[in-house]
């Protein structure tokens, strides 16, 4: 048996309102009371209505979706970030959809191309900044876009990120005023711009503190996973002397945790440990890690409310929003 389509009329005649009364509840349209909107909702429900979203589209030119395009979503960082942009995006009657990158440029690329071949009215981008093609790409699109979580100086692009100079800061005072003075930092590739502030904030730190910043301290790793076991390896067998760790994320502060373990270290007692990003704000396990607490909800709210602005026309101005951080102490 071929299930019929229900379709506007059927809604009104079961309902007793016009169709146009039907068409614009179902919009959630102003003029509208709230009771006819649920009752005419509930009705559409019950009979099985889906709207026609394509039909929409073609009337509006719009097709009330936006890509969100990340670096890698196997990080809770982002899988964070991604269920907060699509509550958001939500509330405004948008579907989100998500595309993964690897923190390859060329994936990025066609993780674009993707995005405009669906018709997406706009895109939040966490940008992989291996080199600046795909940003002046996207910006020749004339496509409404947002950076979010990384930005580049010397590009004029609408852009959401946490204070990540003063997270590197806060990361590292905490571990001297714990008294260390060999702090091990684990960092992202220089070209990203949160690696490359939180490393300024490091050194910030040591030279407030009169501690003399040590280059063999420094470690470039890939933030994607699976690499930290390598790099503790090398660091270990090159008799590198550290007594505590500020990772970039907290994705790597955890498998430099577990990497340790194998070593023979014990985590916590032999190394203290700081990560960034506070994904135990949403993600309730051991161990517990002290973390730089960015705000993930507040960044995905502002990245959607800038985005839907440009989208709609009603606010064509530079946006650049830098979000504060804080220590969130743990074991």
């Amino acid at each position: 048996m071929v299930r019929k389509n229900v379709l506007l009329k059927d809604i009104s005649e079961r309902t007793g309102f016009t169709i146009n009364t039907v068409s614009r509840a179902l919009k959630n349209k102003p003029d509208i009371s709230d009771a006819t909107i649920k009752l005419i909702k509930e009705t559409a429900e019950e009979m099985g209505y889906i709207g026609n979203s394509i039909a929409g589209a073609l009337r509006s030119g719009m097709t009330k979706t936006i890509a969100v395009i990340l670096g890698d979503i196997s990080n809770p960082h982002f899988s964070i970030l991604v269920k907060e942009i699509e509550r958001t995006a939500r509330t405004d009657n948008y579907t989100t959809i998500i595309l993964n990158t690897d923190e390859n440029d060329e994936l990025e690329r066609e993780a674009i191309n993707s995005a405009l071949s669906k018709k997406v009215d706009g895109i939040i981008l966490c940008p992989t900044q291996k080199s600046k093609e795909n940003i002046f790409y996207l910006m020749s699109t004339s496509i409404p876009f947002i950076l979010i979580g990384r930005y580049f100086k010397d590009i004029e692009t609408d852009y959401v990120v946490c204070d990540d100079t003063k997270g590197g800061y806060l990361a590292t005072k905490y571990l001297i005023n714990k008294g260390h003075v060999r702090i091990l930092f684990l960092n992202g590739p220089k070209y990203i711009s949160s690696a490359a502030e939180r490393h300024e904030g490091y050194k910030k730190a040591l030279s407030e503190s009169g501690v003399e910043y040590d280059n063999a301290l420094v470690r470039e790793i890939s933030i994607t996973s699976g690499s930290n076991k390598r790099i503790i390896k090398k660091v270990i067998t090159d008799e590198v002397k550290f007594t505590a760790i500020f990772a970039f994320s907290d994705m790597i502060a955890w498998e430099t945790a577990h990497a340790l373990n194998e070593f023979g270290y014990k985590i916590p007692g032999d190394i203290d440990i700081v990560g960034f990003d506070n994904i135990q704000s949403k993600l309730m396990f051991p161990p517990k890690l002290t973390s730089i607490k960015t705000n993930i909800s507040t960044m995905s709210k502002r990245a959607v409310a800038v985005l839907l602005m440009k989208i709609n026309k009603k606010d064509t101005g530079l946006k650049n929003e830098v979000i504060d951080v804080e220590v969130e102490i743990r074991n």
